[in-house]
């Protein structure tokens, strides 16, 4: 049997459920065999009917000895049976379930799984699980059962059924794909015996071995997979090198130019990108820092050297605020050495800056014109990557690397001569992640803040609390005439969530109410693209004072005399993103301040969310979040390139690290192992796109 056949392939019953079974990521039958338990039932205490006591959940062998449908007066139907073996016989009782009476009869013999009680002087057992016994092994009773990820019209009942059947119909001659060496150096399960033991276990021990071994083999054949193409890339691709250290003065009267003294970790990244440049293989390097950490400013240094060696550059944000800023900070300070910055978003919007840094941006036509009469172009992913095709592309600059994947990149690569790849991300990500998702790429870390940002204080607050800290808000914008943020995490109130604050139901009662005195905007993903450009030139125009918005603010926003964010429903966030959120704030030398509110009775929230008020870094929030809620969570909503483990986990740092040293060690004899050839064509490319 082809294990990775469609599964609609393989009969009526399957093609009828495919659509559901895609819902569960079950497209063929290796899908059914990687589709882990989640837990398991235990049902492994076999026990006579005379030995049962009430409260056990025990499984009996017996022999059915009646069997009926029995409706009640308000059109309800049970089931009863009667069970009998050689020491006694049970009572058992289902609910409208009236198939029961045609698939179990009198005199079959059946196993029951379930908790017994007491029923007046009987004992009885209720909606237990059942199997009839046949001279199969039993799957659904007496042992310990697996219970799956389930959608409307598949049970575990049925997928244990589907899985057993494709574990027996494994060929004899199966073999790993696994190279032996390594099977045998890190002590893991032969596949098939993984399979078997995760499914259907003799006890917990088993599912941990079966369990690592599986996992073992998710993070390898990623970790190997971005081995390949980071080798493809080094191997085939012969880019354009960059002469850095003919043009030391200009960079030099760069550095002396900005308003501000670069960080440590600022000068070992842009040695790190430098190095890079002057290589005959394209830099591809991934540039990760928290927010306003400075990674535009490293990034300009490589777009500098890129105009002085005579290339183009361009940068491709993920939002047209985030554009626009990009493009604000880069005329700034580049506009002043001669080079001209365009920018393209989605509305429509294109301008020029001259090259004179008083001149006024001129709008242009369109893209075209952008393209051929700038030195970098500034734009969305989506305008950019449509219509780039510059004649001497040299650099590319993409912000948010999750939005964009190798596929990409590599179109990207084909417009121009191979240009140089400079990604970065503000999402804080665990070295153990960027290790698994971007093994493809270099990575380079900004650790520290500018000098002079002094640290945001941040506050769990208790709702009892609220109307002081409205006081308290109101008391700090008014005495030093700063501005805040008030983040709620829906547009417009919901039916299922009654309880979170819709950003548009709390403006208005913000505004009538704790704020009066002040001025409030509204801001959020439903208003049109001017509309927003102009509240948030307002807001850094100072012509309001509180800013109540969705989590649109969480990146692109800079706004230096806002000192103040309040984050509604925090629960509902995970750390990095209100890091990122926090973020918006402390963008000055002013003391900046985070309020945290939540309406959760959780404990465990209150753990995580009490982390943001004593830990100010990214990465140590992100790997508290990776340990407490899971790897989805890291990265907010989950983002376009992130991989879906179906078995591993990104918490697993040892196992990470034994995979990645399994795939550099078996790389470079990829050809000798076919299987492992195999396995891997066998992975789903990434598909991404860039809107």
């Amino acid at each position: 049997m082809d294990l990775h056949a469609p599964i609609k392939d393989l009969g009526r019953n399957f093609k009828m459920l495919a659509g559901r079974l895609e819902k569960l990521g079950i497209e063929t039958p290796w899908d059914f065999l990687l589709h882990i338990p989640f837990r398991y039932d235990d049902f492994s205490l076999i026990s006579k009917i005379s030995e049962i006591q009430p409260g056990e959940i025990v499984t009996i062998n017996g022999e059915v000895m009646e069997m009926k449908n029995q409706y009640t007066r308000r059109w309800k139907n049970l089931q009863r049976a009667k069970v009998k073996d050689d020491t006694g016989e049970i009572d058992v009782l289902w609910f409208n379930q009236l198939y029961l009476a045609k698939n179990i009869t009198v005199g079959d013999k059946i196993a029951l799984s379930g908790k017994v009680s007491a029923d007046k002087n009987s004992l009885t057992m209720t909606a237990p699980d059942y199997e009839l016994l046949t001279d199969g092994e039993p799957i659904h009773t007496g042992r310990l059962v697996p219970i799956y990820p389930e959608t409307r019209g598949i049970s575990s009942k049925w997928i244990r059924r589907q899985v057993k059947k494709f574990l027996d119909e494994i060929p004899v001659n199966f073999s790993d794909f696994l190279p032996s060496e390594i099977v045998a150096r890190e002590k893991l399960l032969p596949l098939q015996t993984a399979l078997l033991q995760i499914h259907f276990p003799k006890n917990l021990d088993e599912v941990t071995r079966a369990r690592e071994r599986l996992a073992f083999d998710e993070l390898f054949l990623l970790q190997l997979r971005s081995k390949s193409k980071r080798e493809e890339w080094v191997e085939e691709v012969k880019g354009i090198p960059f002469d850095t250290k003919k043009f030391e003065k200009q960079l030099s009267g760069f550095y002396k130019s900005l308003p501000f003294e670069l960080t440590n970790s600022q000068n070992k990244s842009i040695i790190e990108i430098l190095k890079d440049l002057t290589e005959k293989e394209p830099m591809n390097r991934l540039l990760q820092g928290d927010v306003g950490s400075g990674k535009t400013v490293v990034a300009m240094v490589a777009m500098y050297i890129s105009h002085l060696n005579g290339y183009k550059s361009v940068l491709m944000a993920p939002t047209e605020i985030l554009a626009m800023q990009h493009f604000n900070v880069i005329s700034n300070l580049l506009s002043p050495f001669g080079i001209k910055v365009g920018l393209a978003t989605g509305s429509s919007k294109y301008k020029v800056s001259g090259i004179k840094y008083e001149d006024k941006m001129k709008k242009i036509p369109n893209t075209s014109y952008l393209i051929h009469n700038t030195d970098i172009m500034v734009g969305t992913h989506s305008v950019l990557f449509k219509k780039i095709e510059p004649e001497k592309l040299g650099l590319v600059v993409i912000d948010e690397q999750q939005r964009f994947g190798v596929e990409q990149r590599s179109i990207i690569r084909k417009k121009g001569n191979n240009p140089h790849f400079l990604t970065m991300t503000a999402t804080p990500i665990p070295r153990t992640v960027a290790l698994t998702i971007y093994g493809d790429l270099d990575v380079s870390y900004l650790s520290d803040m500018p000098h002079g940002r002094k640290v945001i204080k941040t506050w769990l607050t208790p709702n009892s609390k609220r109307e002081d800290a409205y006081k308290w808000i109101e008391k700090e914008i008014k005495t030093n005439k700063t501005q805040a943020f008030i983040i709620c995490p829906f547009i417009e109130e919901s039916e299922t969530m009654q309880t979170i604050k819709a950003a548009t139901v709390e403006f208005k009662k913000l505004k009538k109410e704790a704020f009066k005195n002040l001025n409030l905007e509204l801001l959020h993903g439903k208003i049109k693209s001017k509309e927003k450009q102009k509240i948030m030139r307002d807001f850094k125009n100072k012509k309001f004072d509180i800013l109540v918005a969705t989590p649109l603010v969480e990146v692109g926003i800079d706004i230096p005399n806002a000192t103040i964010i309040v984050i509604e429903a925090a629960e509902r966030f995970g750390l990095s993103q209100l890091h990122q959120l926090r973020g918006r704030v402390g963008r000055s030398d002013m003391q900046s301040y985070c309020l945290l509110f939540t309406e959760s009775q959780s404990s465990k929230a209150a753990t995580r969310l009490k982390g943001m008020e004593s830990i100010q870094s990214g990465a140590q929030l992100a790997e508290l979040d990776l340990k407490l809620r899971g790897p989805g969570d890291i990265f907010g909503t989950m983002q376009h390139g992130m991989p879906k483990l179906k078995v591993a986990s990104f918490s697993d740092t040892s196992l990470i690290q034994r995979a990645s040293v399994g795939a550099e060690k078996i790389l470079s004899r990829l050809s000798k192992f076919p299987k492992l050839e195999q396995e891997l064509n066998n992975i789903n490319s990434e598909q991404i796109s860039p809107d």
